[in-house]
């Protein structure tokens, strides 16, 4: 079974770092996996975003049902069920977040990809579950160190894919994005790769 990763709402926002996520995913790096929870997160943070930008309620609904139709399309087997059944044996200090290690359980995941570590204090994961930050996901051995190629050809079709109703974005503006945001690390060894 290959690597897998539950994915916390956290690291599906912004769309650029999400994007290079999914991607590196679609290259087979590594196997993600959410809850419906998560997938309810993303949207209703995406509507908030849109509105706060001025965003026409329609044409965010839109956008919200493609995205996620594109992500349960492209990943038939990220969606974790059945995980209800022991979220109420789960300890954490936001009971709001027993669910992500719930859903990470049932969907044997090995790791949570999470901006909100301190959310899941290592001491209170069952072992082996442990999490990462989106950084550190994307530099883990299992990805940028053992997967150089598939990891930037990631960040090159995200780039490709931007700008189509704007400005055209190159791999390095993808990168740099990144470097100024949620995987600095990432987004600057990224750039080194580039060059």
């Amino acid at each position: 079974m290959a690597f897998s990763a539950f994915l916390d709402t956290c690291v599906l926002v912004p769309s650029r770092g999400r994007d290079v996520l999914l991607k590196v995913a679609v290259g087979g790096v590594y196997r993600p996996l959410w809850s419906s929870v998560v997938l309810d997160e993303l949207a209703r943070t995406l509507r908030t975003l849109g509105e706060r930008r001025g965003a026409a309620p329609d044409e965010t609904d839109a956008y919200v049902g493609r995205l996620v139709r594109q992500m349960t399309q492209s990943f038939p087997d990220a969606l974790v069920e059945g995980w209800e059944q022991i979220e109420c044996s789960i300890e954490l200090p936001d009971l709001n977040d027993r669910h992500i290690v719930s859903a990470a359980l049932i969907g044997r995941a090995d790791v949570i990809v999470t901006d909100n570590t301190r959310d899941f204090p290592r001491e209170q994961l069952p072992s082996p579950l442990f999490t990462q930050t989106l950084d550190e996901f994307l530099l883990d051995s299992d990805s940028l160190d053992l997967h150089p190629a598939a990891v930037i050809s990631a960040v090159v079709r995200v780039a490709e894919r931007m700008g189509r109703n704007g400005p055209r974005l190159t791999p390095k503006d993808v990168a740099d994005f990144l470097t100024a945001t949620a995987a600095p690390t990432f987004g600057a060894a990224a750039r080194r790769l580039l060059a």
